[in-house]
């Protein structure tokens, strides 16, 4: 057999294959394997169909697309990373492997603004994200990836794969780094030990320059190696005409290095050989314990996508056939086996069906589903196969825009962060300043000690901890209210949080499922009759009120000549006889001496007299009462808008202890009411599902939705809870509350210790490895702190 991607023969015993057009090809060894899955997965079957097999040594191991970054420019490839969010606008999330600090931030930001086309760019350093948003007809992704390659950042669309991948790479990366800087470590440890215990006056100077030596060639692997992490951030640093943490740090190592190199070529003055290795392997500890810490921040959000299937079986006139996801397309008609998980947004074809989506909402009850529901990817399949004809697939679906917004909300900085980052860029340039004359003091006190004392200083007061603070913890709280159900799209509630008196609530919909029901009755006539004469009317109106007075009858009667009087009811003919259901006053037009029974508001009647009245209601939610009474007894005050009449909201309000109500209401007099509460001082969030409520929400300090509200409801709130569940109010609130009460614990404990430490080290009473090992534990302890918003 020959290899169906190098077309050399397949050694013996080889047993490796490919899939290729439904079918398994021979490969030679892992590597042809590797690339052929590559060049198959990104739908360059072109290659392997036109490429010239006739001088085998000749033909390229790799096509040339691949090495390309237009390749990226695709339109089909795009499909599995690029959202579309409106006719010029395209959103993709994008991984960059070598941000370490936010001055990494501000120069990507920086450059990608200066693109014609570009219309956003947030880099989210804590899980190495850049999100852009751009406009296709003026720039092409290839474009943004090349100007990011021109600054030093290898970029690449970002696919949960190729992420964990990215993760595992930087473990074993770190792994190494700290394996030489160990080792080295211990080796310069055990002559200096000799050298600290006086061992120094017993040596003739050649030995001592040979023992300097030896330290010498076990510390320069650690400095020109393990190191390189904390160059290659200062450098880029440098590049945008910044500071940051690695620059104090690099400076520390470098010069000490430099000096005990010196040193033992002279063979005058000290050397710190032992300090530098051990301030690199306590530094390098930090950075991969903080590297462990993101990976668990972000393994939440990842798993949700890789849990899809790769699979998905598609129906065709043959049959079914087994396809990869990335090819369905909308209008395909899917088969999903029990147990299994439903591949792409689609609409559900069976009568019924119950799919579990806990994965979007937290809960783990399945829910039921009937013909002509939307089901979405992720969700699993609980009973008997299904069939589901796909709407959305790769990043148009649900799922994908639950992760955008996910990473909105991460890249999206609170105020405090901002203003943290500023400080943090200030403080660095005080520390090198306080460096300076911490050196030139003690070389005019003691010359011998000047170096030490300085390198202490650099150390100590590096300000990681201070730069984590937020984010780490920013990070924490998304995914904890992400494993609930509950979408931010940014950290606006962290800030509106903690003014927050005034919570305006909808009624339909939100106070309400906005599922309406039939509570009351009274026939006048035999009910089976009454069933089938309202049924068949009802199921000509697309009101609220009619649905479930459409499914009283399993066989309605067939109307015909049906009318629909706007605001009144309906007329139709049925065996030659006319019928209305609708609205007391409209029955009054046949009837005038008619009167409904109290709040019956839908009456059905013929022309010789009136046959049935009903009364439907829309159902309160159940935890209603709960998450009001919990908002007014922490402060909060709750306020009814509604645009539902007068008796009904004042019926609810009464029934919920809701003191204030305004009922009535067109969405212009919302807006009017929350911009005179806010003229007057009030914090106030809104809770809506409507699309009249979409300006209101818009306008409010914070607004939350359902995943059920309209379109235009979710695009303007900052909140959506995907389960139905009204006591997520409270669970965000609380969230909200612990996330800034955490934040402001690592502000001050790194303030506290970046001040406390500097007069301390300036004054030569920490050696440079005991500055190291200090500010790896406060970064450490800020993280520690913040991984306590994953618990409830």
């Amino acid at each position: 057999m020959e290899c169906f991607h190098c077309l050399q023969p397949v050694p013996k015993g080889v047993n490796l294959v490919v899939e290729y057009k439904g079918s398994e090809k021979p490969v030679c060894c892992a590597g042809c394997q590797a690339v052929a899955q590559t060049i198959i997965q990104h739908n360059l079957h072109a290659y392997y169909e036109h490429r010239d097999t006739s001088q085998l040594q000749d033909s390229p191991v790799l096509p040339e697309e691949l090495n390309d970054l237009d390749l990226y420019d695709n339109l089909d490839l795009q499909k599995e990373f690029v959202r579309h969010e409106g006719a010029d606008t395209e959103l993709a999330a994008l991984t960059v492997e070598n941000i370490t600090c936010g001055a990494c931030g501000w120069l990507i930001e920086r450059e990608l603004l200066r693109l014609e086309g570009i219309q956003k760019a947030v880099v989210n350093v804590t899980s190495r994200r850049v999100q852009v948003s751009w406009s296709p007809a003026k720039l092409k992704l290839s474009d943004i990836l090349r100007v990011l390659a021109n600054i030093g950042y290898k970029a690449l669309p970002f696919q949960p794969n190729e992420a964990e991948q990215q993760y595992a790479r930087q473990r074993k990366s770190y792994i190494r780094r700290l394996g030489v800087a160990g080792i080295a470590t211990m080796q310069v440890m055990m002559i200096a030990f000799g050298l600290y215990f006086g061992v120094v006056s017993d040596l003739s100077p050649d030995l001592q320059r040979f023992l300097w030596s030896v330290s010498l060639v076990f510390a320069t692997p650690v400095i020109l190696y393990s190191a390189q992490p904390f160059y290659a951030g200062a450098l880029r640093a440098l590049q945008a005409s910044r500071l940051n943490m690695d620059i104090p740090v690099s400076i520390a190592l470098l010069g000490a290095y430099s000096a005990s190199v010196y040193a033992t070529i002279t063979n005058t003055g000290e050397v710190y050989f032992e300090s530098i290795s051990m301030f690199t392997f306590f530094l390098l500890t930090g950075r991969f314990l903080e590297l462990l810490a993101k990976e668990r921040a972000l393994k939440f959000a990842t798993n949700r996508l890789t849990l899809l299937p790769k699979l998905a079986n598609r129906e065709t006139p043959e049959g079914y056939e087994s396809v990869a996801i990335k090819l369905l397309e909308s209008g395909d008609i899917i088969r999903v086996k029990a147990g299994e998980t439903i591949p792409a947004d689609g609409e559900l074809l069976n009568k019924q069906a119950q799919v579990d989506e806990s994965l979007l909402t937290g809960e783990s009850l399945p829910r039921s589903k009937k013909l002509g529901d939307a089901v979405i990817a992720g969700s699993i399949n609980q009973h008997s196969p299904i069939r589901i004809k796909v709407t959305a697939t790769a990043q148009q679906t649900v799922l994908a825009g639950i992760i955008a917004m996910q990473d909105s909300a991460l890249a999206v900085k609170p105020k405090a962060q901002q203003v943290i980052d500023k400080i943090a860029g200030y403080f660095i340039a005080a520390i090198l300043t306080v460096a300076v004359i911490t050196y030139f003091s003690w070389w005019w006190i003691q010359p011998d000690h000047a170096l030490w004392v300085t390198l202490a200083v650099l150390v100590a007061t590096c300000p990681c901890a201070l730069s984590l603070a937020a984010p780490t913890a920013l990070t924490g709280i998304i995914h904890r209210l992400n494993r609930d159900g509950i979408l931010l799209k940014g950290s606006d509630v962290l800030e509106s949080v903690k003014h927050l008196n005034t919570v305006c609530l909808d009624k339909t919909g939100t106070l309400t499922e906005g599922k309406f029901r039939l509570v009351e009755r009274k026939d006048y006539i035999d009910s089976n009759t009454v069933d089938k004469l309202v049924s068949g009317l009802e199921l000509f109106s697309e009101h609220p009120l009619s649905v479930p007075l459409s499914q009283l009858s399993d066989a309605p009667a067939s109307f015909q000549n049906v009318t629909n009087e706007m605001g009144f009811g309906l007329q139709g003919e049925f065996d030659g006889k006319f019928y209305r259901a609708g609205s007391e006053s409209y029955i009054r037009q046949w009837h005038p001496e008619f009167k409904a029974l109290n709040k019956h508001q839908v009456v059905i009647a013929s022309k010789e007299s009136v046959l049935a009245e009903f009364r439907v209601e829309d159902q309160i939610r159940e935890d209603a009462a709960e998450t009001i009474n919990w908002l007014k007894s922490n402060g909060y005050q709750p306020i009814i808008l509604s645009g539902d009449s007068e008796s009904r909201v004042q019926s609810l309000a009464h029934e919920l202890d809701i003191p204030e109500y305004h009922s009535a209401l067109k969405p212009e007099e919302k807006l009017a009411f929350v911009t005179a509460q806010q003229e007057a001082g009030h914090t106030v969030w809104m809770v809506g599902d409507g699309i009249n409520d979409s300006p209101v929400l818009a306008k409010a300090d914070l607004s939350m939705t359902f995943s059920q509200a309209s379109d235009l409801a979710q695009t303007a709130a900052d909140v959506v809870l995907m389960s139905e569940s009204l006591n997520q109010i409270k669970v965000v609130i609380e969230s909200a509350l612990k996330t800034r009460k955490i934040m402001q614990q690592n502000f001050i404990w790194a303030l506290v210790y970046n001040v406390s430490v500097l007069p301390v080290a300036a004054i030569g009473m920490i050696a440079p490895w005991a500055a190291a090992l200090g500010m790896s534990l406060s970064s450490l302890l800020v993280i520690g702190n913040s991984l306590r918003l994953y618990r409830k």
